[in-house]
């Protein structure tokens, strides 16, 4: 059992966060970050929304295992991840150490047995593994009370999708009770839910584990010249094999204070569409998310910036509708609709900017127009500029262009501080 378990704090159960993938689908937002380091949210790094839920959930032993670009992901956890370590509480970063040889991690399965030293010093009973880049509300007690009943070595946390769209994930064939039958990569044809036949489960990438178990699976997978060395493809589908893996539905999850409309809400923001479209759920007049539960907070750094300022400009008022503005951002005299507005951001009169994501410190020039864009942190737009009106000027201007990147549905992305096109 997990002694002084009690729906609180659980001294025995480090939490591991991969945060060590390149994001190259995220790219030109990754080209100077780590893919958990991403904004999003305005205030918020993506990073924000695992460790929130665990430090919410009671879980406060958290290593983070990091590896590409890690530097603006060290200095957010620095900054704003500081807990009481007089209580043994922490989240600290840990990077690539090279302990089992002079090469980096080849895989999510790799990346905890070349850190197996953290479990040696810390003597857990159980680990939490979770991904670092996904959006979602979640109570991991509730995950850790399930493991403890039902005695599995392993739990996976899943989520209902519908059979169409199972191809893109890791897929749960359920047999009795909780335990899982088969797990299937990417399948064609998935098994339907009993009580759902139009819906299957997906793996979510959220594990919780025996720490013994985990110590022998990683260690025996080190020595496989054939395995991928990775958690979801190797590690998963061998301790299915073996009956001890049992499955979490995230679907009867409770988080304090959420709406029932927000229940399973969870994304993964890999691509850019994927990114723009969970902006865009937050802004709805209805979100499928809400980031305003007191209850359940998603904690951030709290930087300094002045108020946000809604101003007319030459007698011409601002309107806003669906839109979200950060502290320290202004509009003058110009309108916006379904944006996210980050801190710092200044919009000049006579603009007209429509889903929109702009990220720290964009300044938008007088009567520029704006629609289905991402525009990374210090971009300046001249006036009068256009982007998303003429989709082939669009790609002309944008898509060979270096730092920018046109999407196949027409979403122009600039990078960071990257100059726009004549």
């Amino acid at each position: 059992m997990c002694v002084g378990y009690r729906g609180g704090v659980v001294p025995n159960v480090l939490s591991m966060v991969l945060a060590g993938g390149e994001g190259k689908r995220l790219a030109p937002l990754t080209r100077d970050r780590a893919k958990p380091a991403v904004p999003f949210g305005g205030h918020y790094r993506l990073i924000d929304f695992v460790l929130s839920n665990l430090v919410n959930g009671g879980f406060r032993r958290i290593v983070v295992l990091t590896q590409y670009k890690s530097h603006s992901l060290d200095v957010h956890l620095s900054r704003t991840w500081t807990l009481a370590h007089l209580l043994g509480n922490y989240v600290v970063g840990i990077p690539a150490q090279m302990r089992r040889g002079p090469h980096w991690y080849s895989g999510s399965a790799d990346a905890i047995f070349q850190n197996l030293n953290l479990l040696d010093d810390e003597r857990p009973t159980h680990v939490l593994v979770f991904g670092a880049d996904h959006i979602y509300r979640m109570d991991p007690r509730q995950m850790l009370e399930q493991h403890l009943d039902t005695g599995a070595g392993l739990t996976v946390a899943a989520l209902r999708v519908p059979r169409s769209e199972a191809d893109q994930f890791g897929v749960i064939d359920v047999g009795e009770g909780t335990k899982i039958k088969q797990f299937l990569e990417k399948p064609s044809d998935p098994p339907g839910l009993p009580d759902a036949p139009d819906q299957t489960l997906a793996s979510m990438g959220n594990y919780l584990f025996d720490a013994d178990l985990l110590r022998e699976l990683v260690s025996s997978d080190a020595t496989s010249e054939s395995s991928r060395h990775d958690m979801g493809g190797d590690i998963v589908p061998a301790v299915v094999a073996a009956g001890d893996a049992h499955v979490y539905d995230f679907s009867t999850n409770e988080v304090p204070g959420a709406m029932e409309e927000n229940r399973g809400y969870w994304r993964d923001v890999g691509t850019l569409q994927a990114y723009f479209d969970a902006h865009m759920d937050l802004v709805a007049p209805d979100p499928s998310f809400s980031l305003y539960n007191y209850q359940w907070p998603i904690h951030t750094s709290g930087r300094l910036f002045p108020p946000m300022k809604v101003t007319e400009a030459s007698r011409q008022p601002s309107t806003l509708a669906n839109t979200m503005m950060c502290s320290g951002s202004i509009v003058s005299g110009s309108s916006v609709q379904e944006a996210v507005l980050s801190p710092g951001v200044r919009v000049h009169d006579r603009c007209e900017i429509e889903k929109a994501i702009l990220l720290d410190g964009v300044e938008v020039g007088a009567g520029a127009q704006l629609r289905n864009v991402i525009l990374d942190k210090g971009v300046r737009v001249p006036a009068g500029y256009q982007i998303g009106l003429d989709p082939a000027l669009d790609r002309e201007r944008f898509a060979d262009r270096k730092g920018c990147v046109v999407t196949d549905e027409g979403l122009v992305v600039v990078g960071k501080a990257e100059k726009l096109p004549d």
